[in-house]
């Protein structure tokens, strides 16, 4: 697991350059320099300890750096866009900023010897996971994005409901919001339904802290429920003891084989 830490460090480091405090003055040549930073990783040459640190963790794995990639590019979407007309755009988003760090840690974490689905399969669930998780934060974090002025929710699904952005800036919950806030949270359980194939298909190793982030983040959609679906002046809360009582069910199911993990 040290080994996936220096993925999520330069994961984090990417994701300062947008959101850290000199996020206002980030530029684009800037991302792009920070990508032929990555590219000098890749081929070897890092520029830092923590480069180097993923420099030997590429040496030492088969990863492909198009995730790595993939979420500059995210950096850049955030950048220039802060509305997405439809669940389309919104995925896409998604992946770039979240569903590509699954991508990038299935070749480090393992896949276990014993496992009955294709590698295919375990990737492809290791992105929903990224997907689900991404879209949870959304949730989560609607009322702070939105006093900064981002939308990250379809707009063509908000008008569905009778929702329009000044619904989301005013922080009113409505009989509507609440319904169009079920419709969302729906959505990112599908995805979590469908990370849970590939979740016990990791090497033993490396599933208990997957699993602990797939049953943690549902946790945030149950806090969101409990809530009244009032993501807006409220931000959904899973406190100390719910993590802790949660964590003997995630070693539970990261221990089962691969082929029981679902009789849970």
């Amino acid at each position: 697991m040290r080994l996936t830490w220096f993925c999520a460090v330069w994961c984090r480091r990417t994701d300062e350059l947008v959101d850290g405090p000199n996020a206002d003055h980030l530029s684009s040549p800037e991302l792009d320099k920070w990508e032929e930073r990555l590219e000098d990783i890749f081929n070897g040459c890092p520029y830092d300890m923590l480069d180097a640190a993923l420099t030997d963790t590429v040496y030492k794995f088969p990863i492909d750096i198009k995730p790595f990639r993939d979420m500059i590019e995210g950096m850049r979407m955030d950048k220039r866009k802060n509305r997405y007309q439809n669940f389309q755009e919104l995925y896409l988003y998604c992946y770039y900023v979240a569903g590509t760090v699954g991508l990038m840690s299935v070749p480090v974490m393992g896949i276990a010897p014993e496992s009955s689905v294709s590698a295919q399969t375990i990737y492809n669930s290791a992105l929903y996971l990224g997907i689900g998780n991404q879209l949870t934060n959304i949730l989560r974090d609607v009322g702070e994005d939105a006093m900064r002025g981002r939308v990250y929710l379809p707009q063509d699904e908000l008008a569905q409901f009778g929702l329009c952005d000044e619904d989301v800036f005013s922080r009113k919950v409505s009989d509507g919001w609440r319904e169009f806030v079920k419709v969302q949270i729906a959505r990112a359980r599908f995805y979590f339904q469908q990370a849970e194939e590939g979740a016990s298909q990791l090497d033993r190793a490396s599933r208990w802290p997957v699993w602990s982030s797939l049953l943690l983040y549902r946790k945030i959609l149950d806090a969101i429920e409990e809530n009244d679906y009032d993501n807006l002046t409220k931000r959904a809360y899973v406190g100390r003891t719910r993590k802790l009582l949660m964590l003997p069910l995630a070693y539970s199911r990261a221990m089962s084989t691969p082929n029981l993990a679902f009789q849970y």
